[in-house]
């Protein structure tokens, strides 16, 4: 899926600054990150290259509960899940072959082909506990 985008300084700035955590962030905080670090890139442009990411498969997005989207840099190059901590935000990724026969399944029971889907179990962490 993924496409050859220009590389650009203020791309090569958010992929750096992605790669520093290891929680979803949104794309104000990574903004502020980027501008407490002396960069003069603007929210739009965040914005925008987040989303050229997420669609390229660099960067995983999950949707808060508050409804924002938040990322995070891709650590497989694979479908996977993702277990999010409520507390801190700790991320870890899973794979489900379970989940994968179930929603093929689901799909060819209704007729439907190429189907997709997205998995993001919460909870709290040991540390948040």
């Amino acid at each position: 899926m993924s496409t050859e985008r220009r590389s650009t300084r203020q791309r090569a700035a958010l992929i750096e600054a992605l790669g520093t955590s290891l929680r979803f962030r949104s794309a104000q905080e990574i903004h502020a990150d980027l501008r407490d670090a002396g960069s003069p890139i603007g929210l739009a442009t965040v914005y925008r290259n987040l989303q050229n990411l997420a669609a390229d498969g660099e960067v995983d997005q999950v949707r808060a509960e508050d409804g924002e989207v938040r990322y995070r840099a891709c650590g497989s190059g694979h479908h996977h899940h993702h277990l999010v901590c409520r507390g801190c935000g700790r991320t870890i990724e899973l794979t489900a072959p379970d989940v994968e026969r179930w929603s093929e399944a689901l799909g060819a029971e209704h007729g439907f082909t190429n189907v997709q889907h997205t998995l993001e179990v919460t909870g709290t962490c040991a540390r948040c506990s």
